[in-house]
């Protein structure tokens, strides 16, 4: 009886955790509409809703503290529970990305006729993808499937290459707009940040099923 309970637990946590996953796959979405029409109400609501991510990433927290002082798991079992520690990190941190380009965006000027934000706008549908990938395979355990999501990284980073030297063509040929120049550049970064955390969930995936994290050469627990 104290499996069937442990492993109801577990599929309960894993439960909340696509659930907090989808609502910040949501706002990612939000996110990328707010930015392609620059709708500012949209911006100003992504911005402002960081407070119900923070709560579920809390009971999940406390969740997992609970399996591991109460139900006494086994090694295998305590390396799926760290794992889904490490993957509601990112997960949350995906959603505080998208709070902080929405900031942008409400007081920021950018300019919405540049070309470059719809690069910009392109490079974040690309980490949405990771991070929808990344949320699969947490599902899935699929091992080759994550090794993929890592792999898509380079992508992502060739078009935050590319955009950094499209921004900067662009200050070149008229300084006086630097500032605006320099939020499309933040976004991007946090936009580059976002395929980052899609691809540290992926590796903690990977971590949960081999017992060996691929960037951090962890030993089985």
């Amino acid at each position: 009886m104290p499996r069937k309970i442990f492993d109801r637990e577990i599929a309960n946590l894993i439960s909340q955790m696509t659930n907090m996953g989808n609502a910040v796959d949501q706002r990612i979405e939000e996110t990328i509409a707010a930015l392609r029409t620059m709708d500012l109400k949209k911006a100003a609501d992504v911005a402002g809703s960081d407070n119900e991510i923070d709560q579920m990433e809390h009971n999940i927290e406390k969740l997992c503290m609970n399996l591991i002082a109460l139900q006494q798991p086994l090694a295998s079992d305590l390396r799926v529970i760290a794992a889904c520690l490490k993957i509601l990190t990112d997960i949350e941190r995906e959603a505080d990305q998208c709070a902080d380009i929405c900031e942008i965006l409400t007081i920021g000027e950018l300019n919405t006729n540049s070309l470059a934000i719809s690069h910009v706008v392109q490079m974040m549908e690309a980490a949405r993808a990771m991070f929808r990938s990344a949320m699969d395979v947490f599902l899935s355990r699929d091992v080759e499937a994550a090794r993929e999501v890592c792999l898509s990284d380079d992508n992502v980073d060739s078009m935050f290459a590319k955009i950094i030297l499209e921004v900067c063509g662009i200050i070149t040929e008229n300084p006086s707009n630097v500032m605006r120049e320099v939020d499309l550049l933040f976004i991007s970064k946090y936009v580059e940040r976002m395929a980052d955390h899609a691809t540290n969930i992926a590796e903690w995936v990977i971590y949960m099923e081999t017992g060996v994290h691929p960037d951090l050469n962890t030993k089985e627990m």
